[in-house]
C-alpha cells in the first residue's frame, strides 16, 4: 500500500526535526519538533536577504510569526518597512507594524510580545511586496513544507486574495533544503530560498 502524502509530509518533517536536533543546528525554542524549527544560523540567512534586491526595493513586508524569522522582522523594521505580521495560528488576524513607531526598540518590536505592544491589529493593510515564510523543509521547485498546521498556505492564500501575486521567501538551515517535498495541487510555492551560505532561485 502506497504512503498518502500527508504521511510522507509528516515522516520528511520528522526526519528534518530528528536531524536538526541531533546535530543541534535547532537552537531555542526546544524541542524543535512540531514547530517551524528555528536554527543556528537564522541571523546569518537574514542579512542574506537583506542585502538581495527584492529585499531593498520592499516597502511593505509581510513575515510569518515563528522564531527563525525574528531577524527578518527587526531588519525589516530597521530599514522602515512597515511589518506585517501574522499573530499566532491567526487568532487574532494580523499585526501592522509602523516602523517610525519603534525607533530604537526594533529587536523587541520584532518578537511576538513586543508585536502586540506596538503594532496594530489591521484588517486593511497596504499590499506586501514580499512574503517572507519560516519551513520546516523546501526544494528547488519551490515546494514548502510546513510544521503540518497549515497556517502558512492559509496566509499566502488571504494575501494572494486581497492582492494577487507577491513574491514569497523563505529563509531556512541548508539540511532543510531537500531534494523533493512531497505536495498538493493546492499547496503555496516559493520563489526563493535562503540560508545562511546561498540564495536559490526555486525552478519555475
Amino acid at each position: 500500500m502506497s504512503m498518502s502524502i500527508a504521511s510522507k509530509k509528516q515522516q520528511l518533517r520528522e526526519k528534518i526535526w530528528n536531524e536538526m536536533e541531533c546535530s543541534r543546528i535547532a537552537v531555542f525554542p526546544l524541542p524543535c519538533r512540531g514547530r517551524i524549527p528555528n536554527f543556528a544560523g537564522a541571523e546569518a540567512a537574514a542579512e542574506k536577504l537583506r542585502i538581495m534586491e527584492e529585499w531593498r526595493k520592499t516597502k511593505v513586508i509581510f513575515v510569518n510569526p515563528d522564531a527563525p524569522q525574528r531577524k527578518v522582522r527587526e531588519n525589516a523594521l530597521k530599514d522602515g518597512k512597515i511589518l506585517i505580521m501574522a499573530s499566532p495560528r491567526l487568532k487574532r488576524g494580523f499585526i501592522l507594524i509602523n516602523p517610525a513607531h519603534v525607533k530604537g526598540k526594533e529587536h523587541f518590536a520584532s518578537t511576538i510580545k513586543g508585536a502586540f505592544k506596538y503594532g496594530v491589529e489591521a484588517q486593511d493593510f497596504p499590499k506586501p511586496d514580499l512574503i517572507v515564510q519560516g519551513s520546516v523543509a523546501v526544494d528547488m521547485y519551490g515546494h514548502r513544507l510546513g510544521k503540518g498546521h497549515g497556517y502558512g498556505d492559509v496566509e499566502i492564500k488571504t494575501l494572494k486574495r486581497m492582492f494577487g501575486v507577491v513574491p514569497i521567501v523563505t529563509t531556512v538551515h541548508d539540511v532543510q533544503v531537500v531534494e523533493a517535498v512531497p505536495f498538493e495541487e493546492k499547496d503555496e510555492k516559493i520563489s526563493v530560498i535562503v540560508t545562511p551560505t546561498r540564495v536559490i532561485q526555486c525552478v519555475r
